[in-house]
């Protein structure tokens, strides 16, 4: 497999999300609880989402990842219940694309954290995933995942 991994430079950019504690066996079911919540709240407010869901990673233990799932949304906005407003905040971005299956996702993880390392950077500890197209109806192997992770200014 090879990845390219970039820098880039990210302007603010408003969610609406959920946020758990979960294991890693149990992130499907996580996800289709928060995407489905988010997707139904933002037709009750009559928006739509501003992008490709994606999930942020506080921590990578697997059996209690803190983790968060929602929507970019075009403007700030109020969550409810167990949804919340949040952002993928501003700043510098270590980036990398990735094609296949979700479970062959950890080699990217590598790969991109190895290229911080060799380029001098330190990250804050979140990473990102955002998921480009849809697993219900993609081959596993043609699956496209932009992981990210913030820096450290």
């Amino acid at each position: 497999m090879s990845l390219t991994c970039e820098l880039e430079e990210l302007t603010a950019q408003p969610v609406l999300s959920l946020r758990t504690r979960t294991s890693v066996q149990e992130l499907s079911q996580f996800f289709g609880k928060a995407y489905g919540m988010v997707y139904q709240y933002l037709g009750k407010l009559a928006e739509q989402p501003a992008g490709p869901p994606f999930a942020m990673y506080y921590n990578m233990d697997m059996q209690n990842l803190d983790i968060e799932a929602g929507f970019p949304v075009s403007k700030p906005l109020i969550g409810e219940g167990e949804i919340i407003a949040n952002e993928i905040a501003a700043g510098k971005y270590a980036t990398c694309l990735y094609k296949g299956s979700y479970q062959e996702i950890g080699s990217a993880y590598e790969t991109l954290s190895a290229w911080v390392k060799e380029n001098g950077y330190t990250t804050t500890g979140i990473a990102y995933e955002i998921y480009l197209n849809d697993p219900a109806n993609t081959l596993p192997e043609q699956l496209l995942t932009k992981i990210m992770f913030q820096l450290l200014s």
